[in-house]
């Protein structure tokens, strides 16, 4: 996709402040005021079609909240077969709805067609101060590096389809991929964090290479400190789900691995995942702040995974 969208015309509009190098598209309307907009659908992750409506609109959500931005609005975009079960897609819809109103985000429309493969997300419109955006490249060297939810759902949704997964680690998962990401950026715009990224479909390697691509640095994980959902260990044995293997793929020469980490703990770290948490970089002074910011909003997860270190080819060095 990266080389598609480089033959395409650039934006040239000068109030265009982050387009497709970023977590969301954001455009200047006014000294104080840019939009900031985003879209993402998928199909069913998950058994239950209410939890999969409420996964996607969190999923979709995600983006505006990385960039430090609020969401306004939303529009639904779902495919559904035409003689399917409508009590189903009304259930995927409440979900989203639901949601949304839980984010305070109004669905004011949407689109929908024929498929007989569901799928459903939205098209996400927010806001945010131009000064106030919160960049993929905005990490420093010493900046410490911070995840706000447990890695392993493109795992445990693999395992699901193929029913290896149970029920407890079902619940686990959902619940962790229903969380909305809204308390972890406000604990992040309040602590004054430059730089953030969401960690989705390109897992933790994947989207922190990015990060460190863009903010001309490198960075050193620490596996011992990274959260993964209970069972994950012993599903990545049986189950991995093709992006996952791709994402591995992708950072291959851009991750140097410490000796005797595994190839099952180097899927874990490059798993797909879906409505994942927040990747912060935080300088050192502000640390503490954010921390505290994430635990008085009462945000389960938020581990201090690594760290960016000095060097300009996004390389990652995962240590034990």
């Amino acid at each position: 996709m990266d080389q598609i969208l480089k033959s395409l015309p650039a934006a040239v509009d000068p109030r265009v402040l982050a387009g497709t190098e970023d977590d969301a598209g954001v455009y200047k309307i006014a000294d104080d005021l840019a939009l900031v907009q985003t879209v993402d659908f998928f199909t069913p992750i998950v058994d239950d079609p209410y939890d999969f409506g409420a996964i996607a609109a969190a999923n979709a959500l995600s983006d505006i909240y990385a960039m430090g931005a609020r969401p306004l609005t939303a529009l639904n975009l779902v495919a559904f077969p035409k003689d399917g079960p409508l009590e189903v897609l009304a259930e995927i819809m409440r979900g989203g709805a639901e949601k949304a109103q839980e984010a305070g985000v109004s669905i004011i429309g949407g689109h929908s067609i024929d498929d007989k493969e569901p799928k459903y997300g939205m098209a996400v419109t927010g806001t945010v101060h131009p000064d106030k955006i919160i960049p993929k490249g905005g990490a420093k060297a010493g900046d410490r590096l911070v995840l706000t939810k447990p890695l392993g759902m493109g795992i445990i949704s693999t395992a699901i389809k193929v029913g290896r997964a149970s029920e407890e680690v079902i619940a686990t998962a959902t619940r962790h991929m229903k969380a909305l990401n809204k308390l972890a950026a406000e604990a992040m715009v309040e602590a004054g964090v430059k730089g953030a990224t969401d960690v989705t479909g390109f897992g933790l390697l994947g989207h922190l290479h990015e990060m460190l691509h863009r903010s001309c640095a490198n960075a050193r994980i620490f596996l011992s400190s990274v959260p993964f959902v209970p069972g994950v260990r012993e599903l990545v044995k049986v189950s991995v789900p093709g992006g996952t293997r791709a994402n591995l793929t992708y950072v291959g020469e851009k991750v140097e691995w410490a000796p005797g980490i595994t190839e099952d703990e180097k899927l874990m770290l490059a798993d797909a995942q879906t409505s994942g948490g927040l990747l912060i970089a935080v300088s050192p002074d502000k640390l503490d702040t954010l921390l505290a910011g994430l635990a008085s909003r009462g945000v389960e997860t938020r581990a201090v995974i690594g760290e960016v270190i000095e060097g300009d080819a996004g390389m990652i060095f995962v240590e034990k």
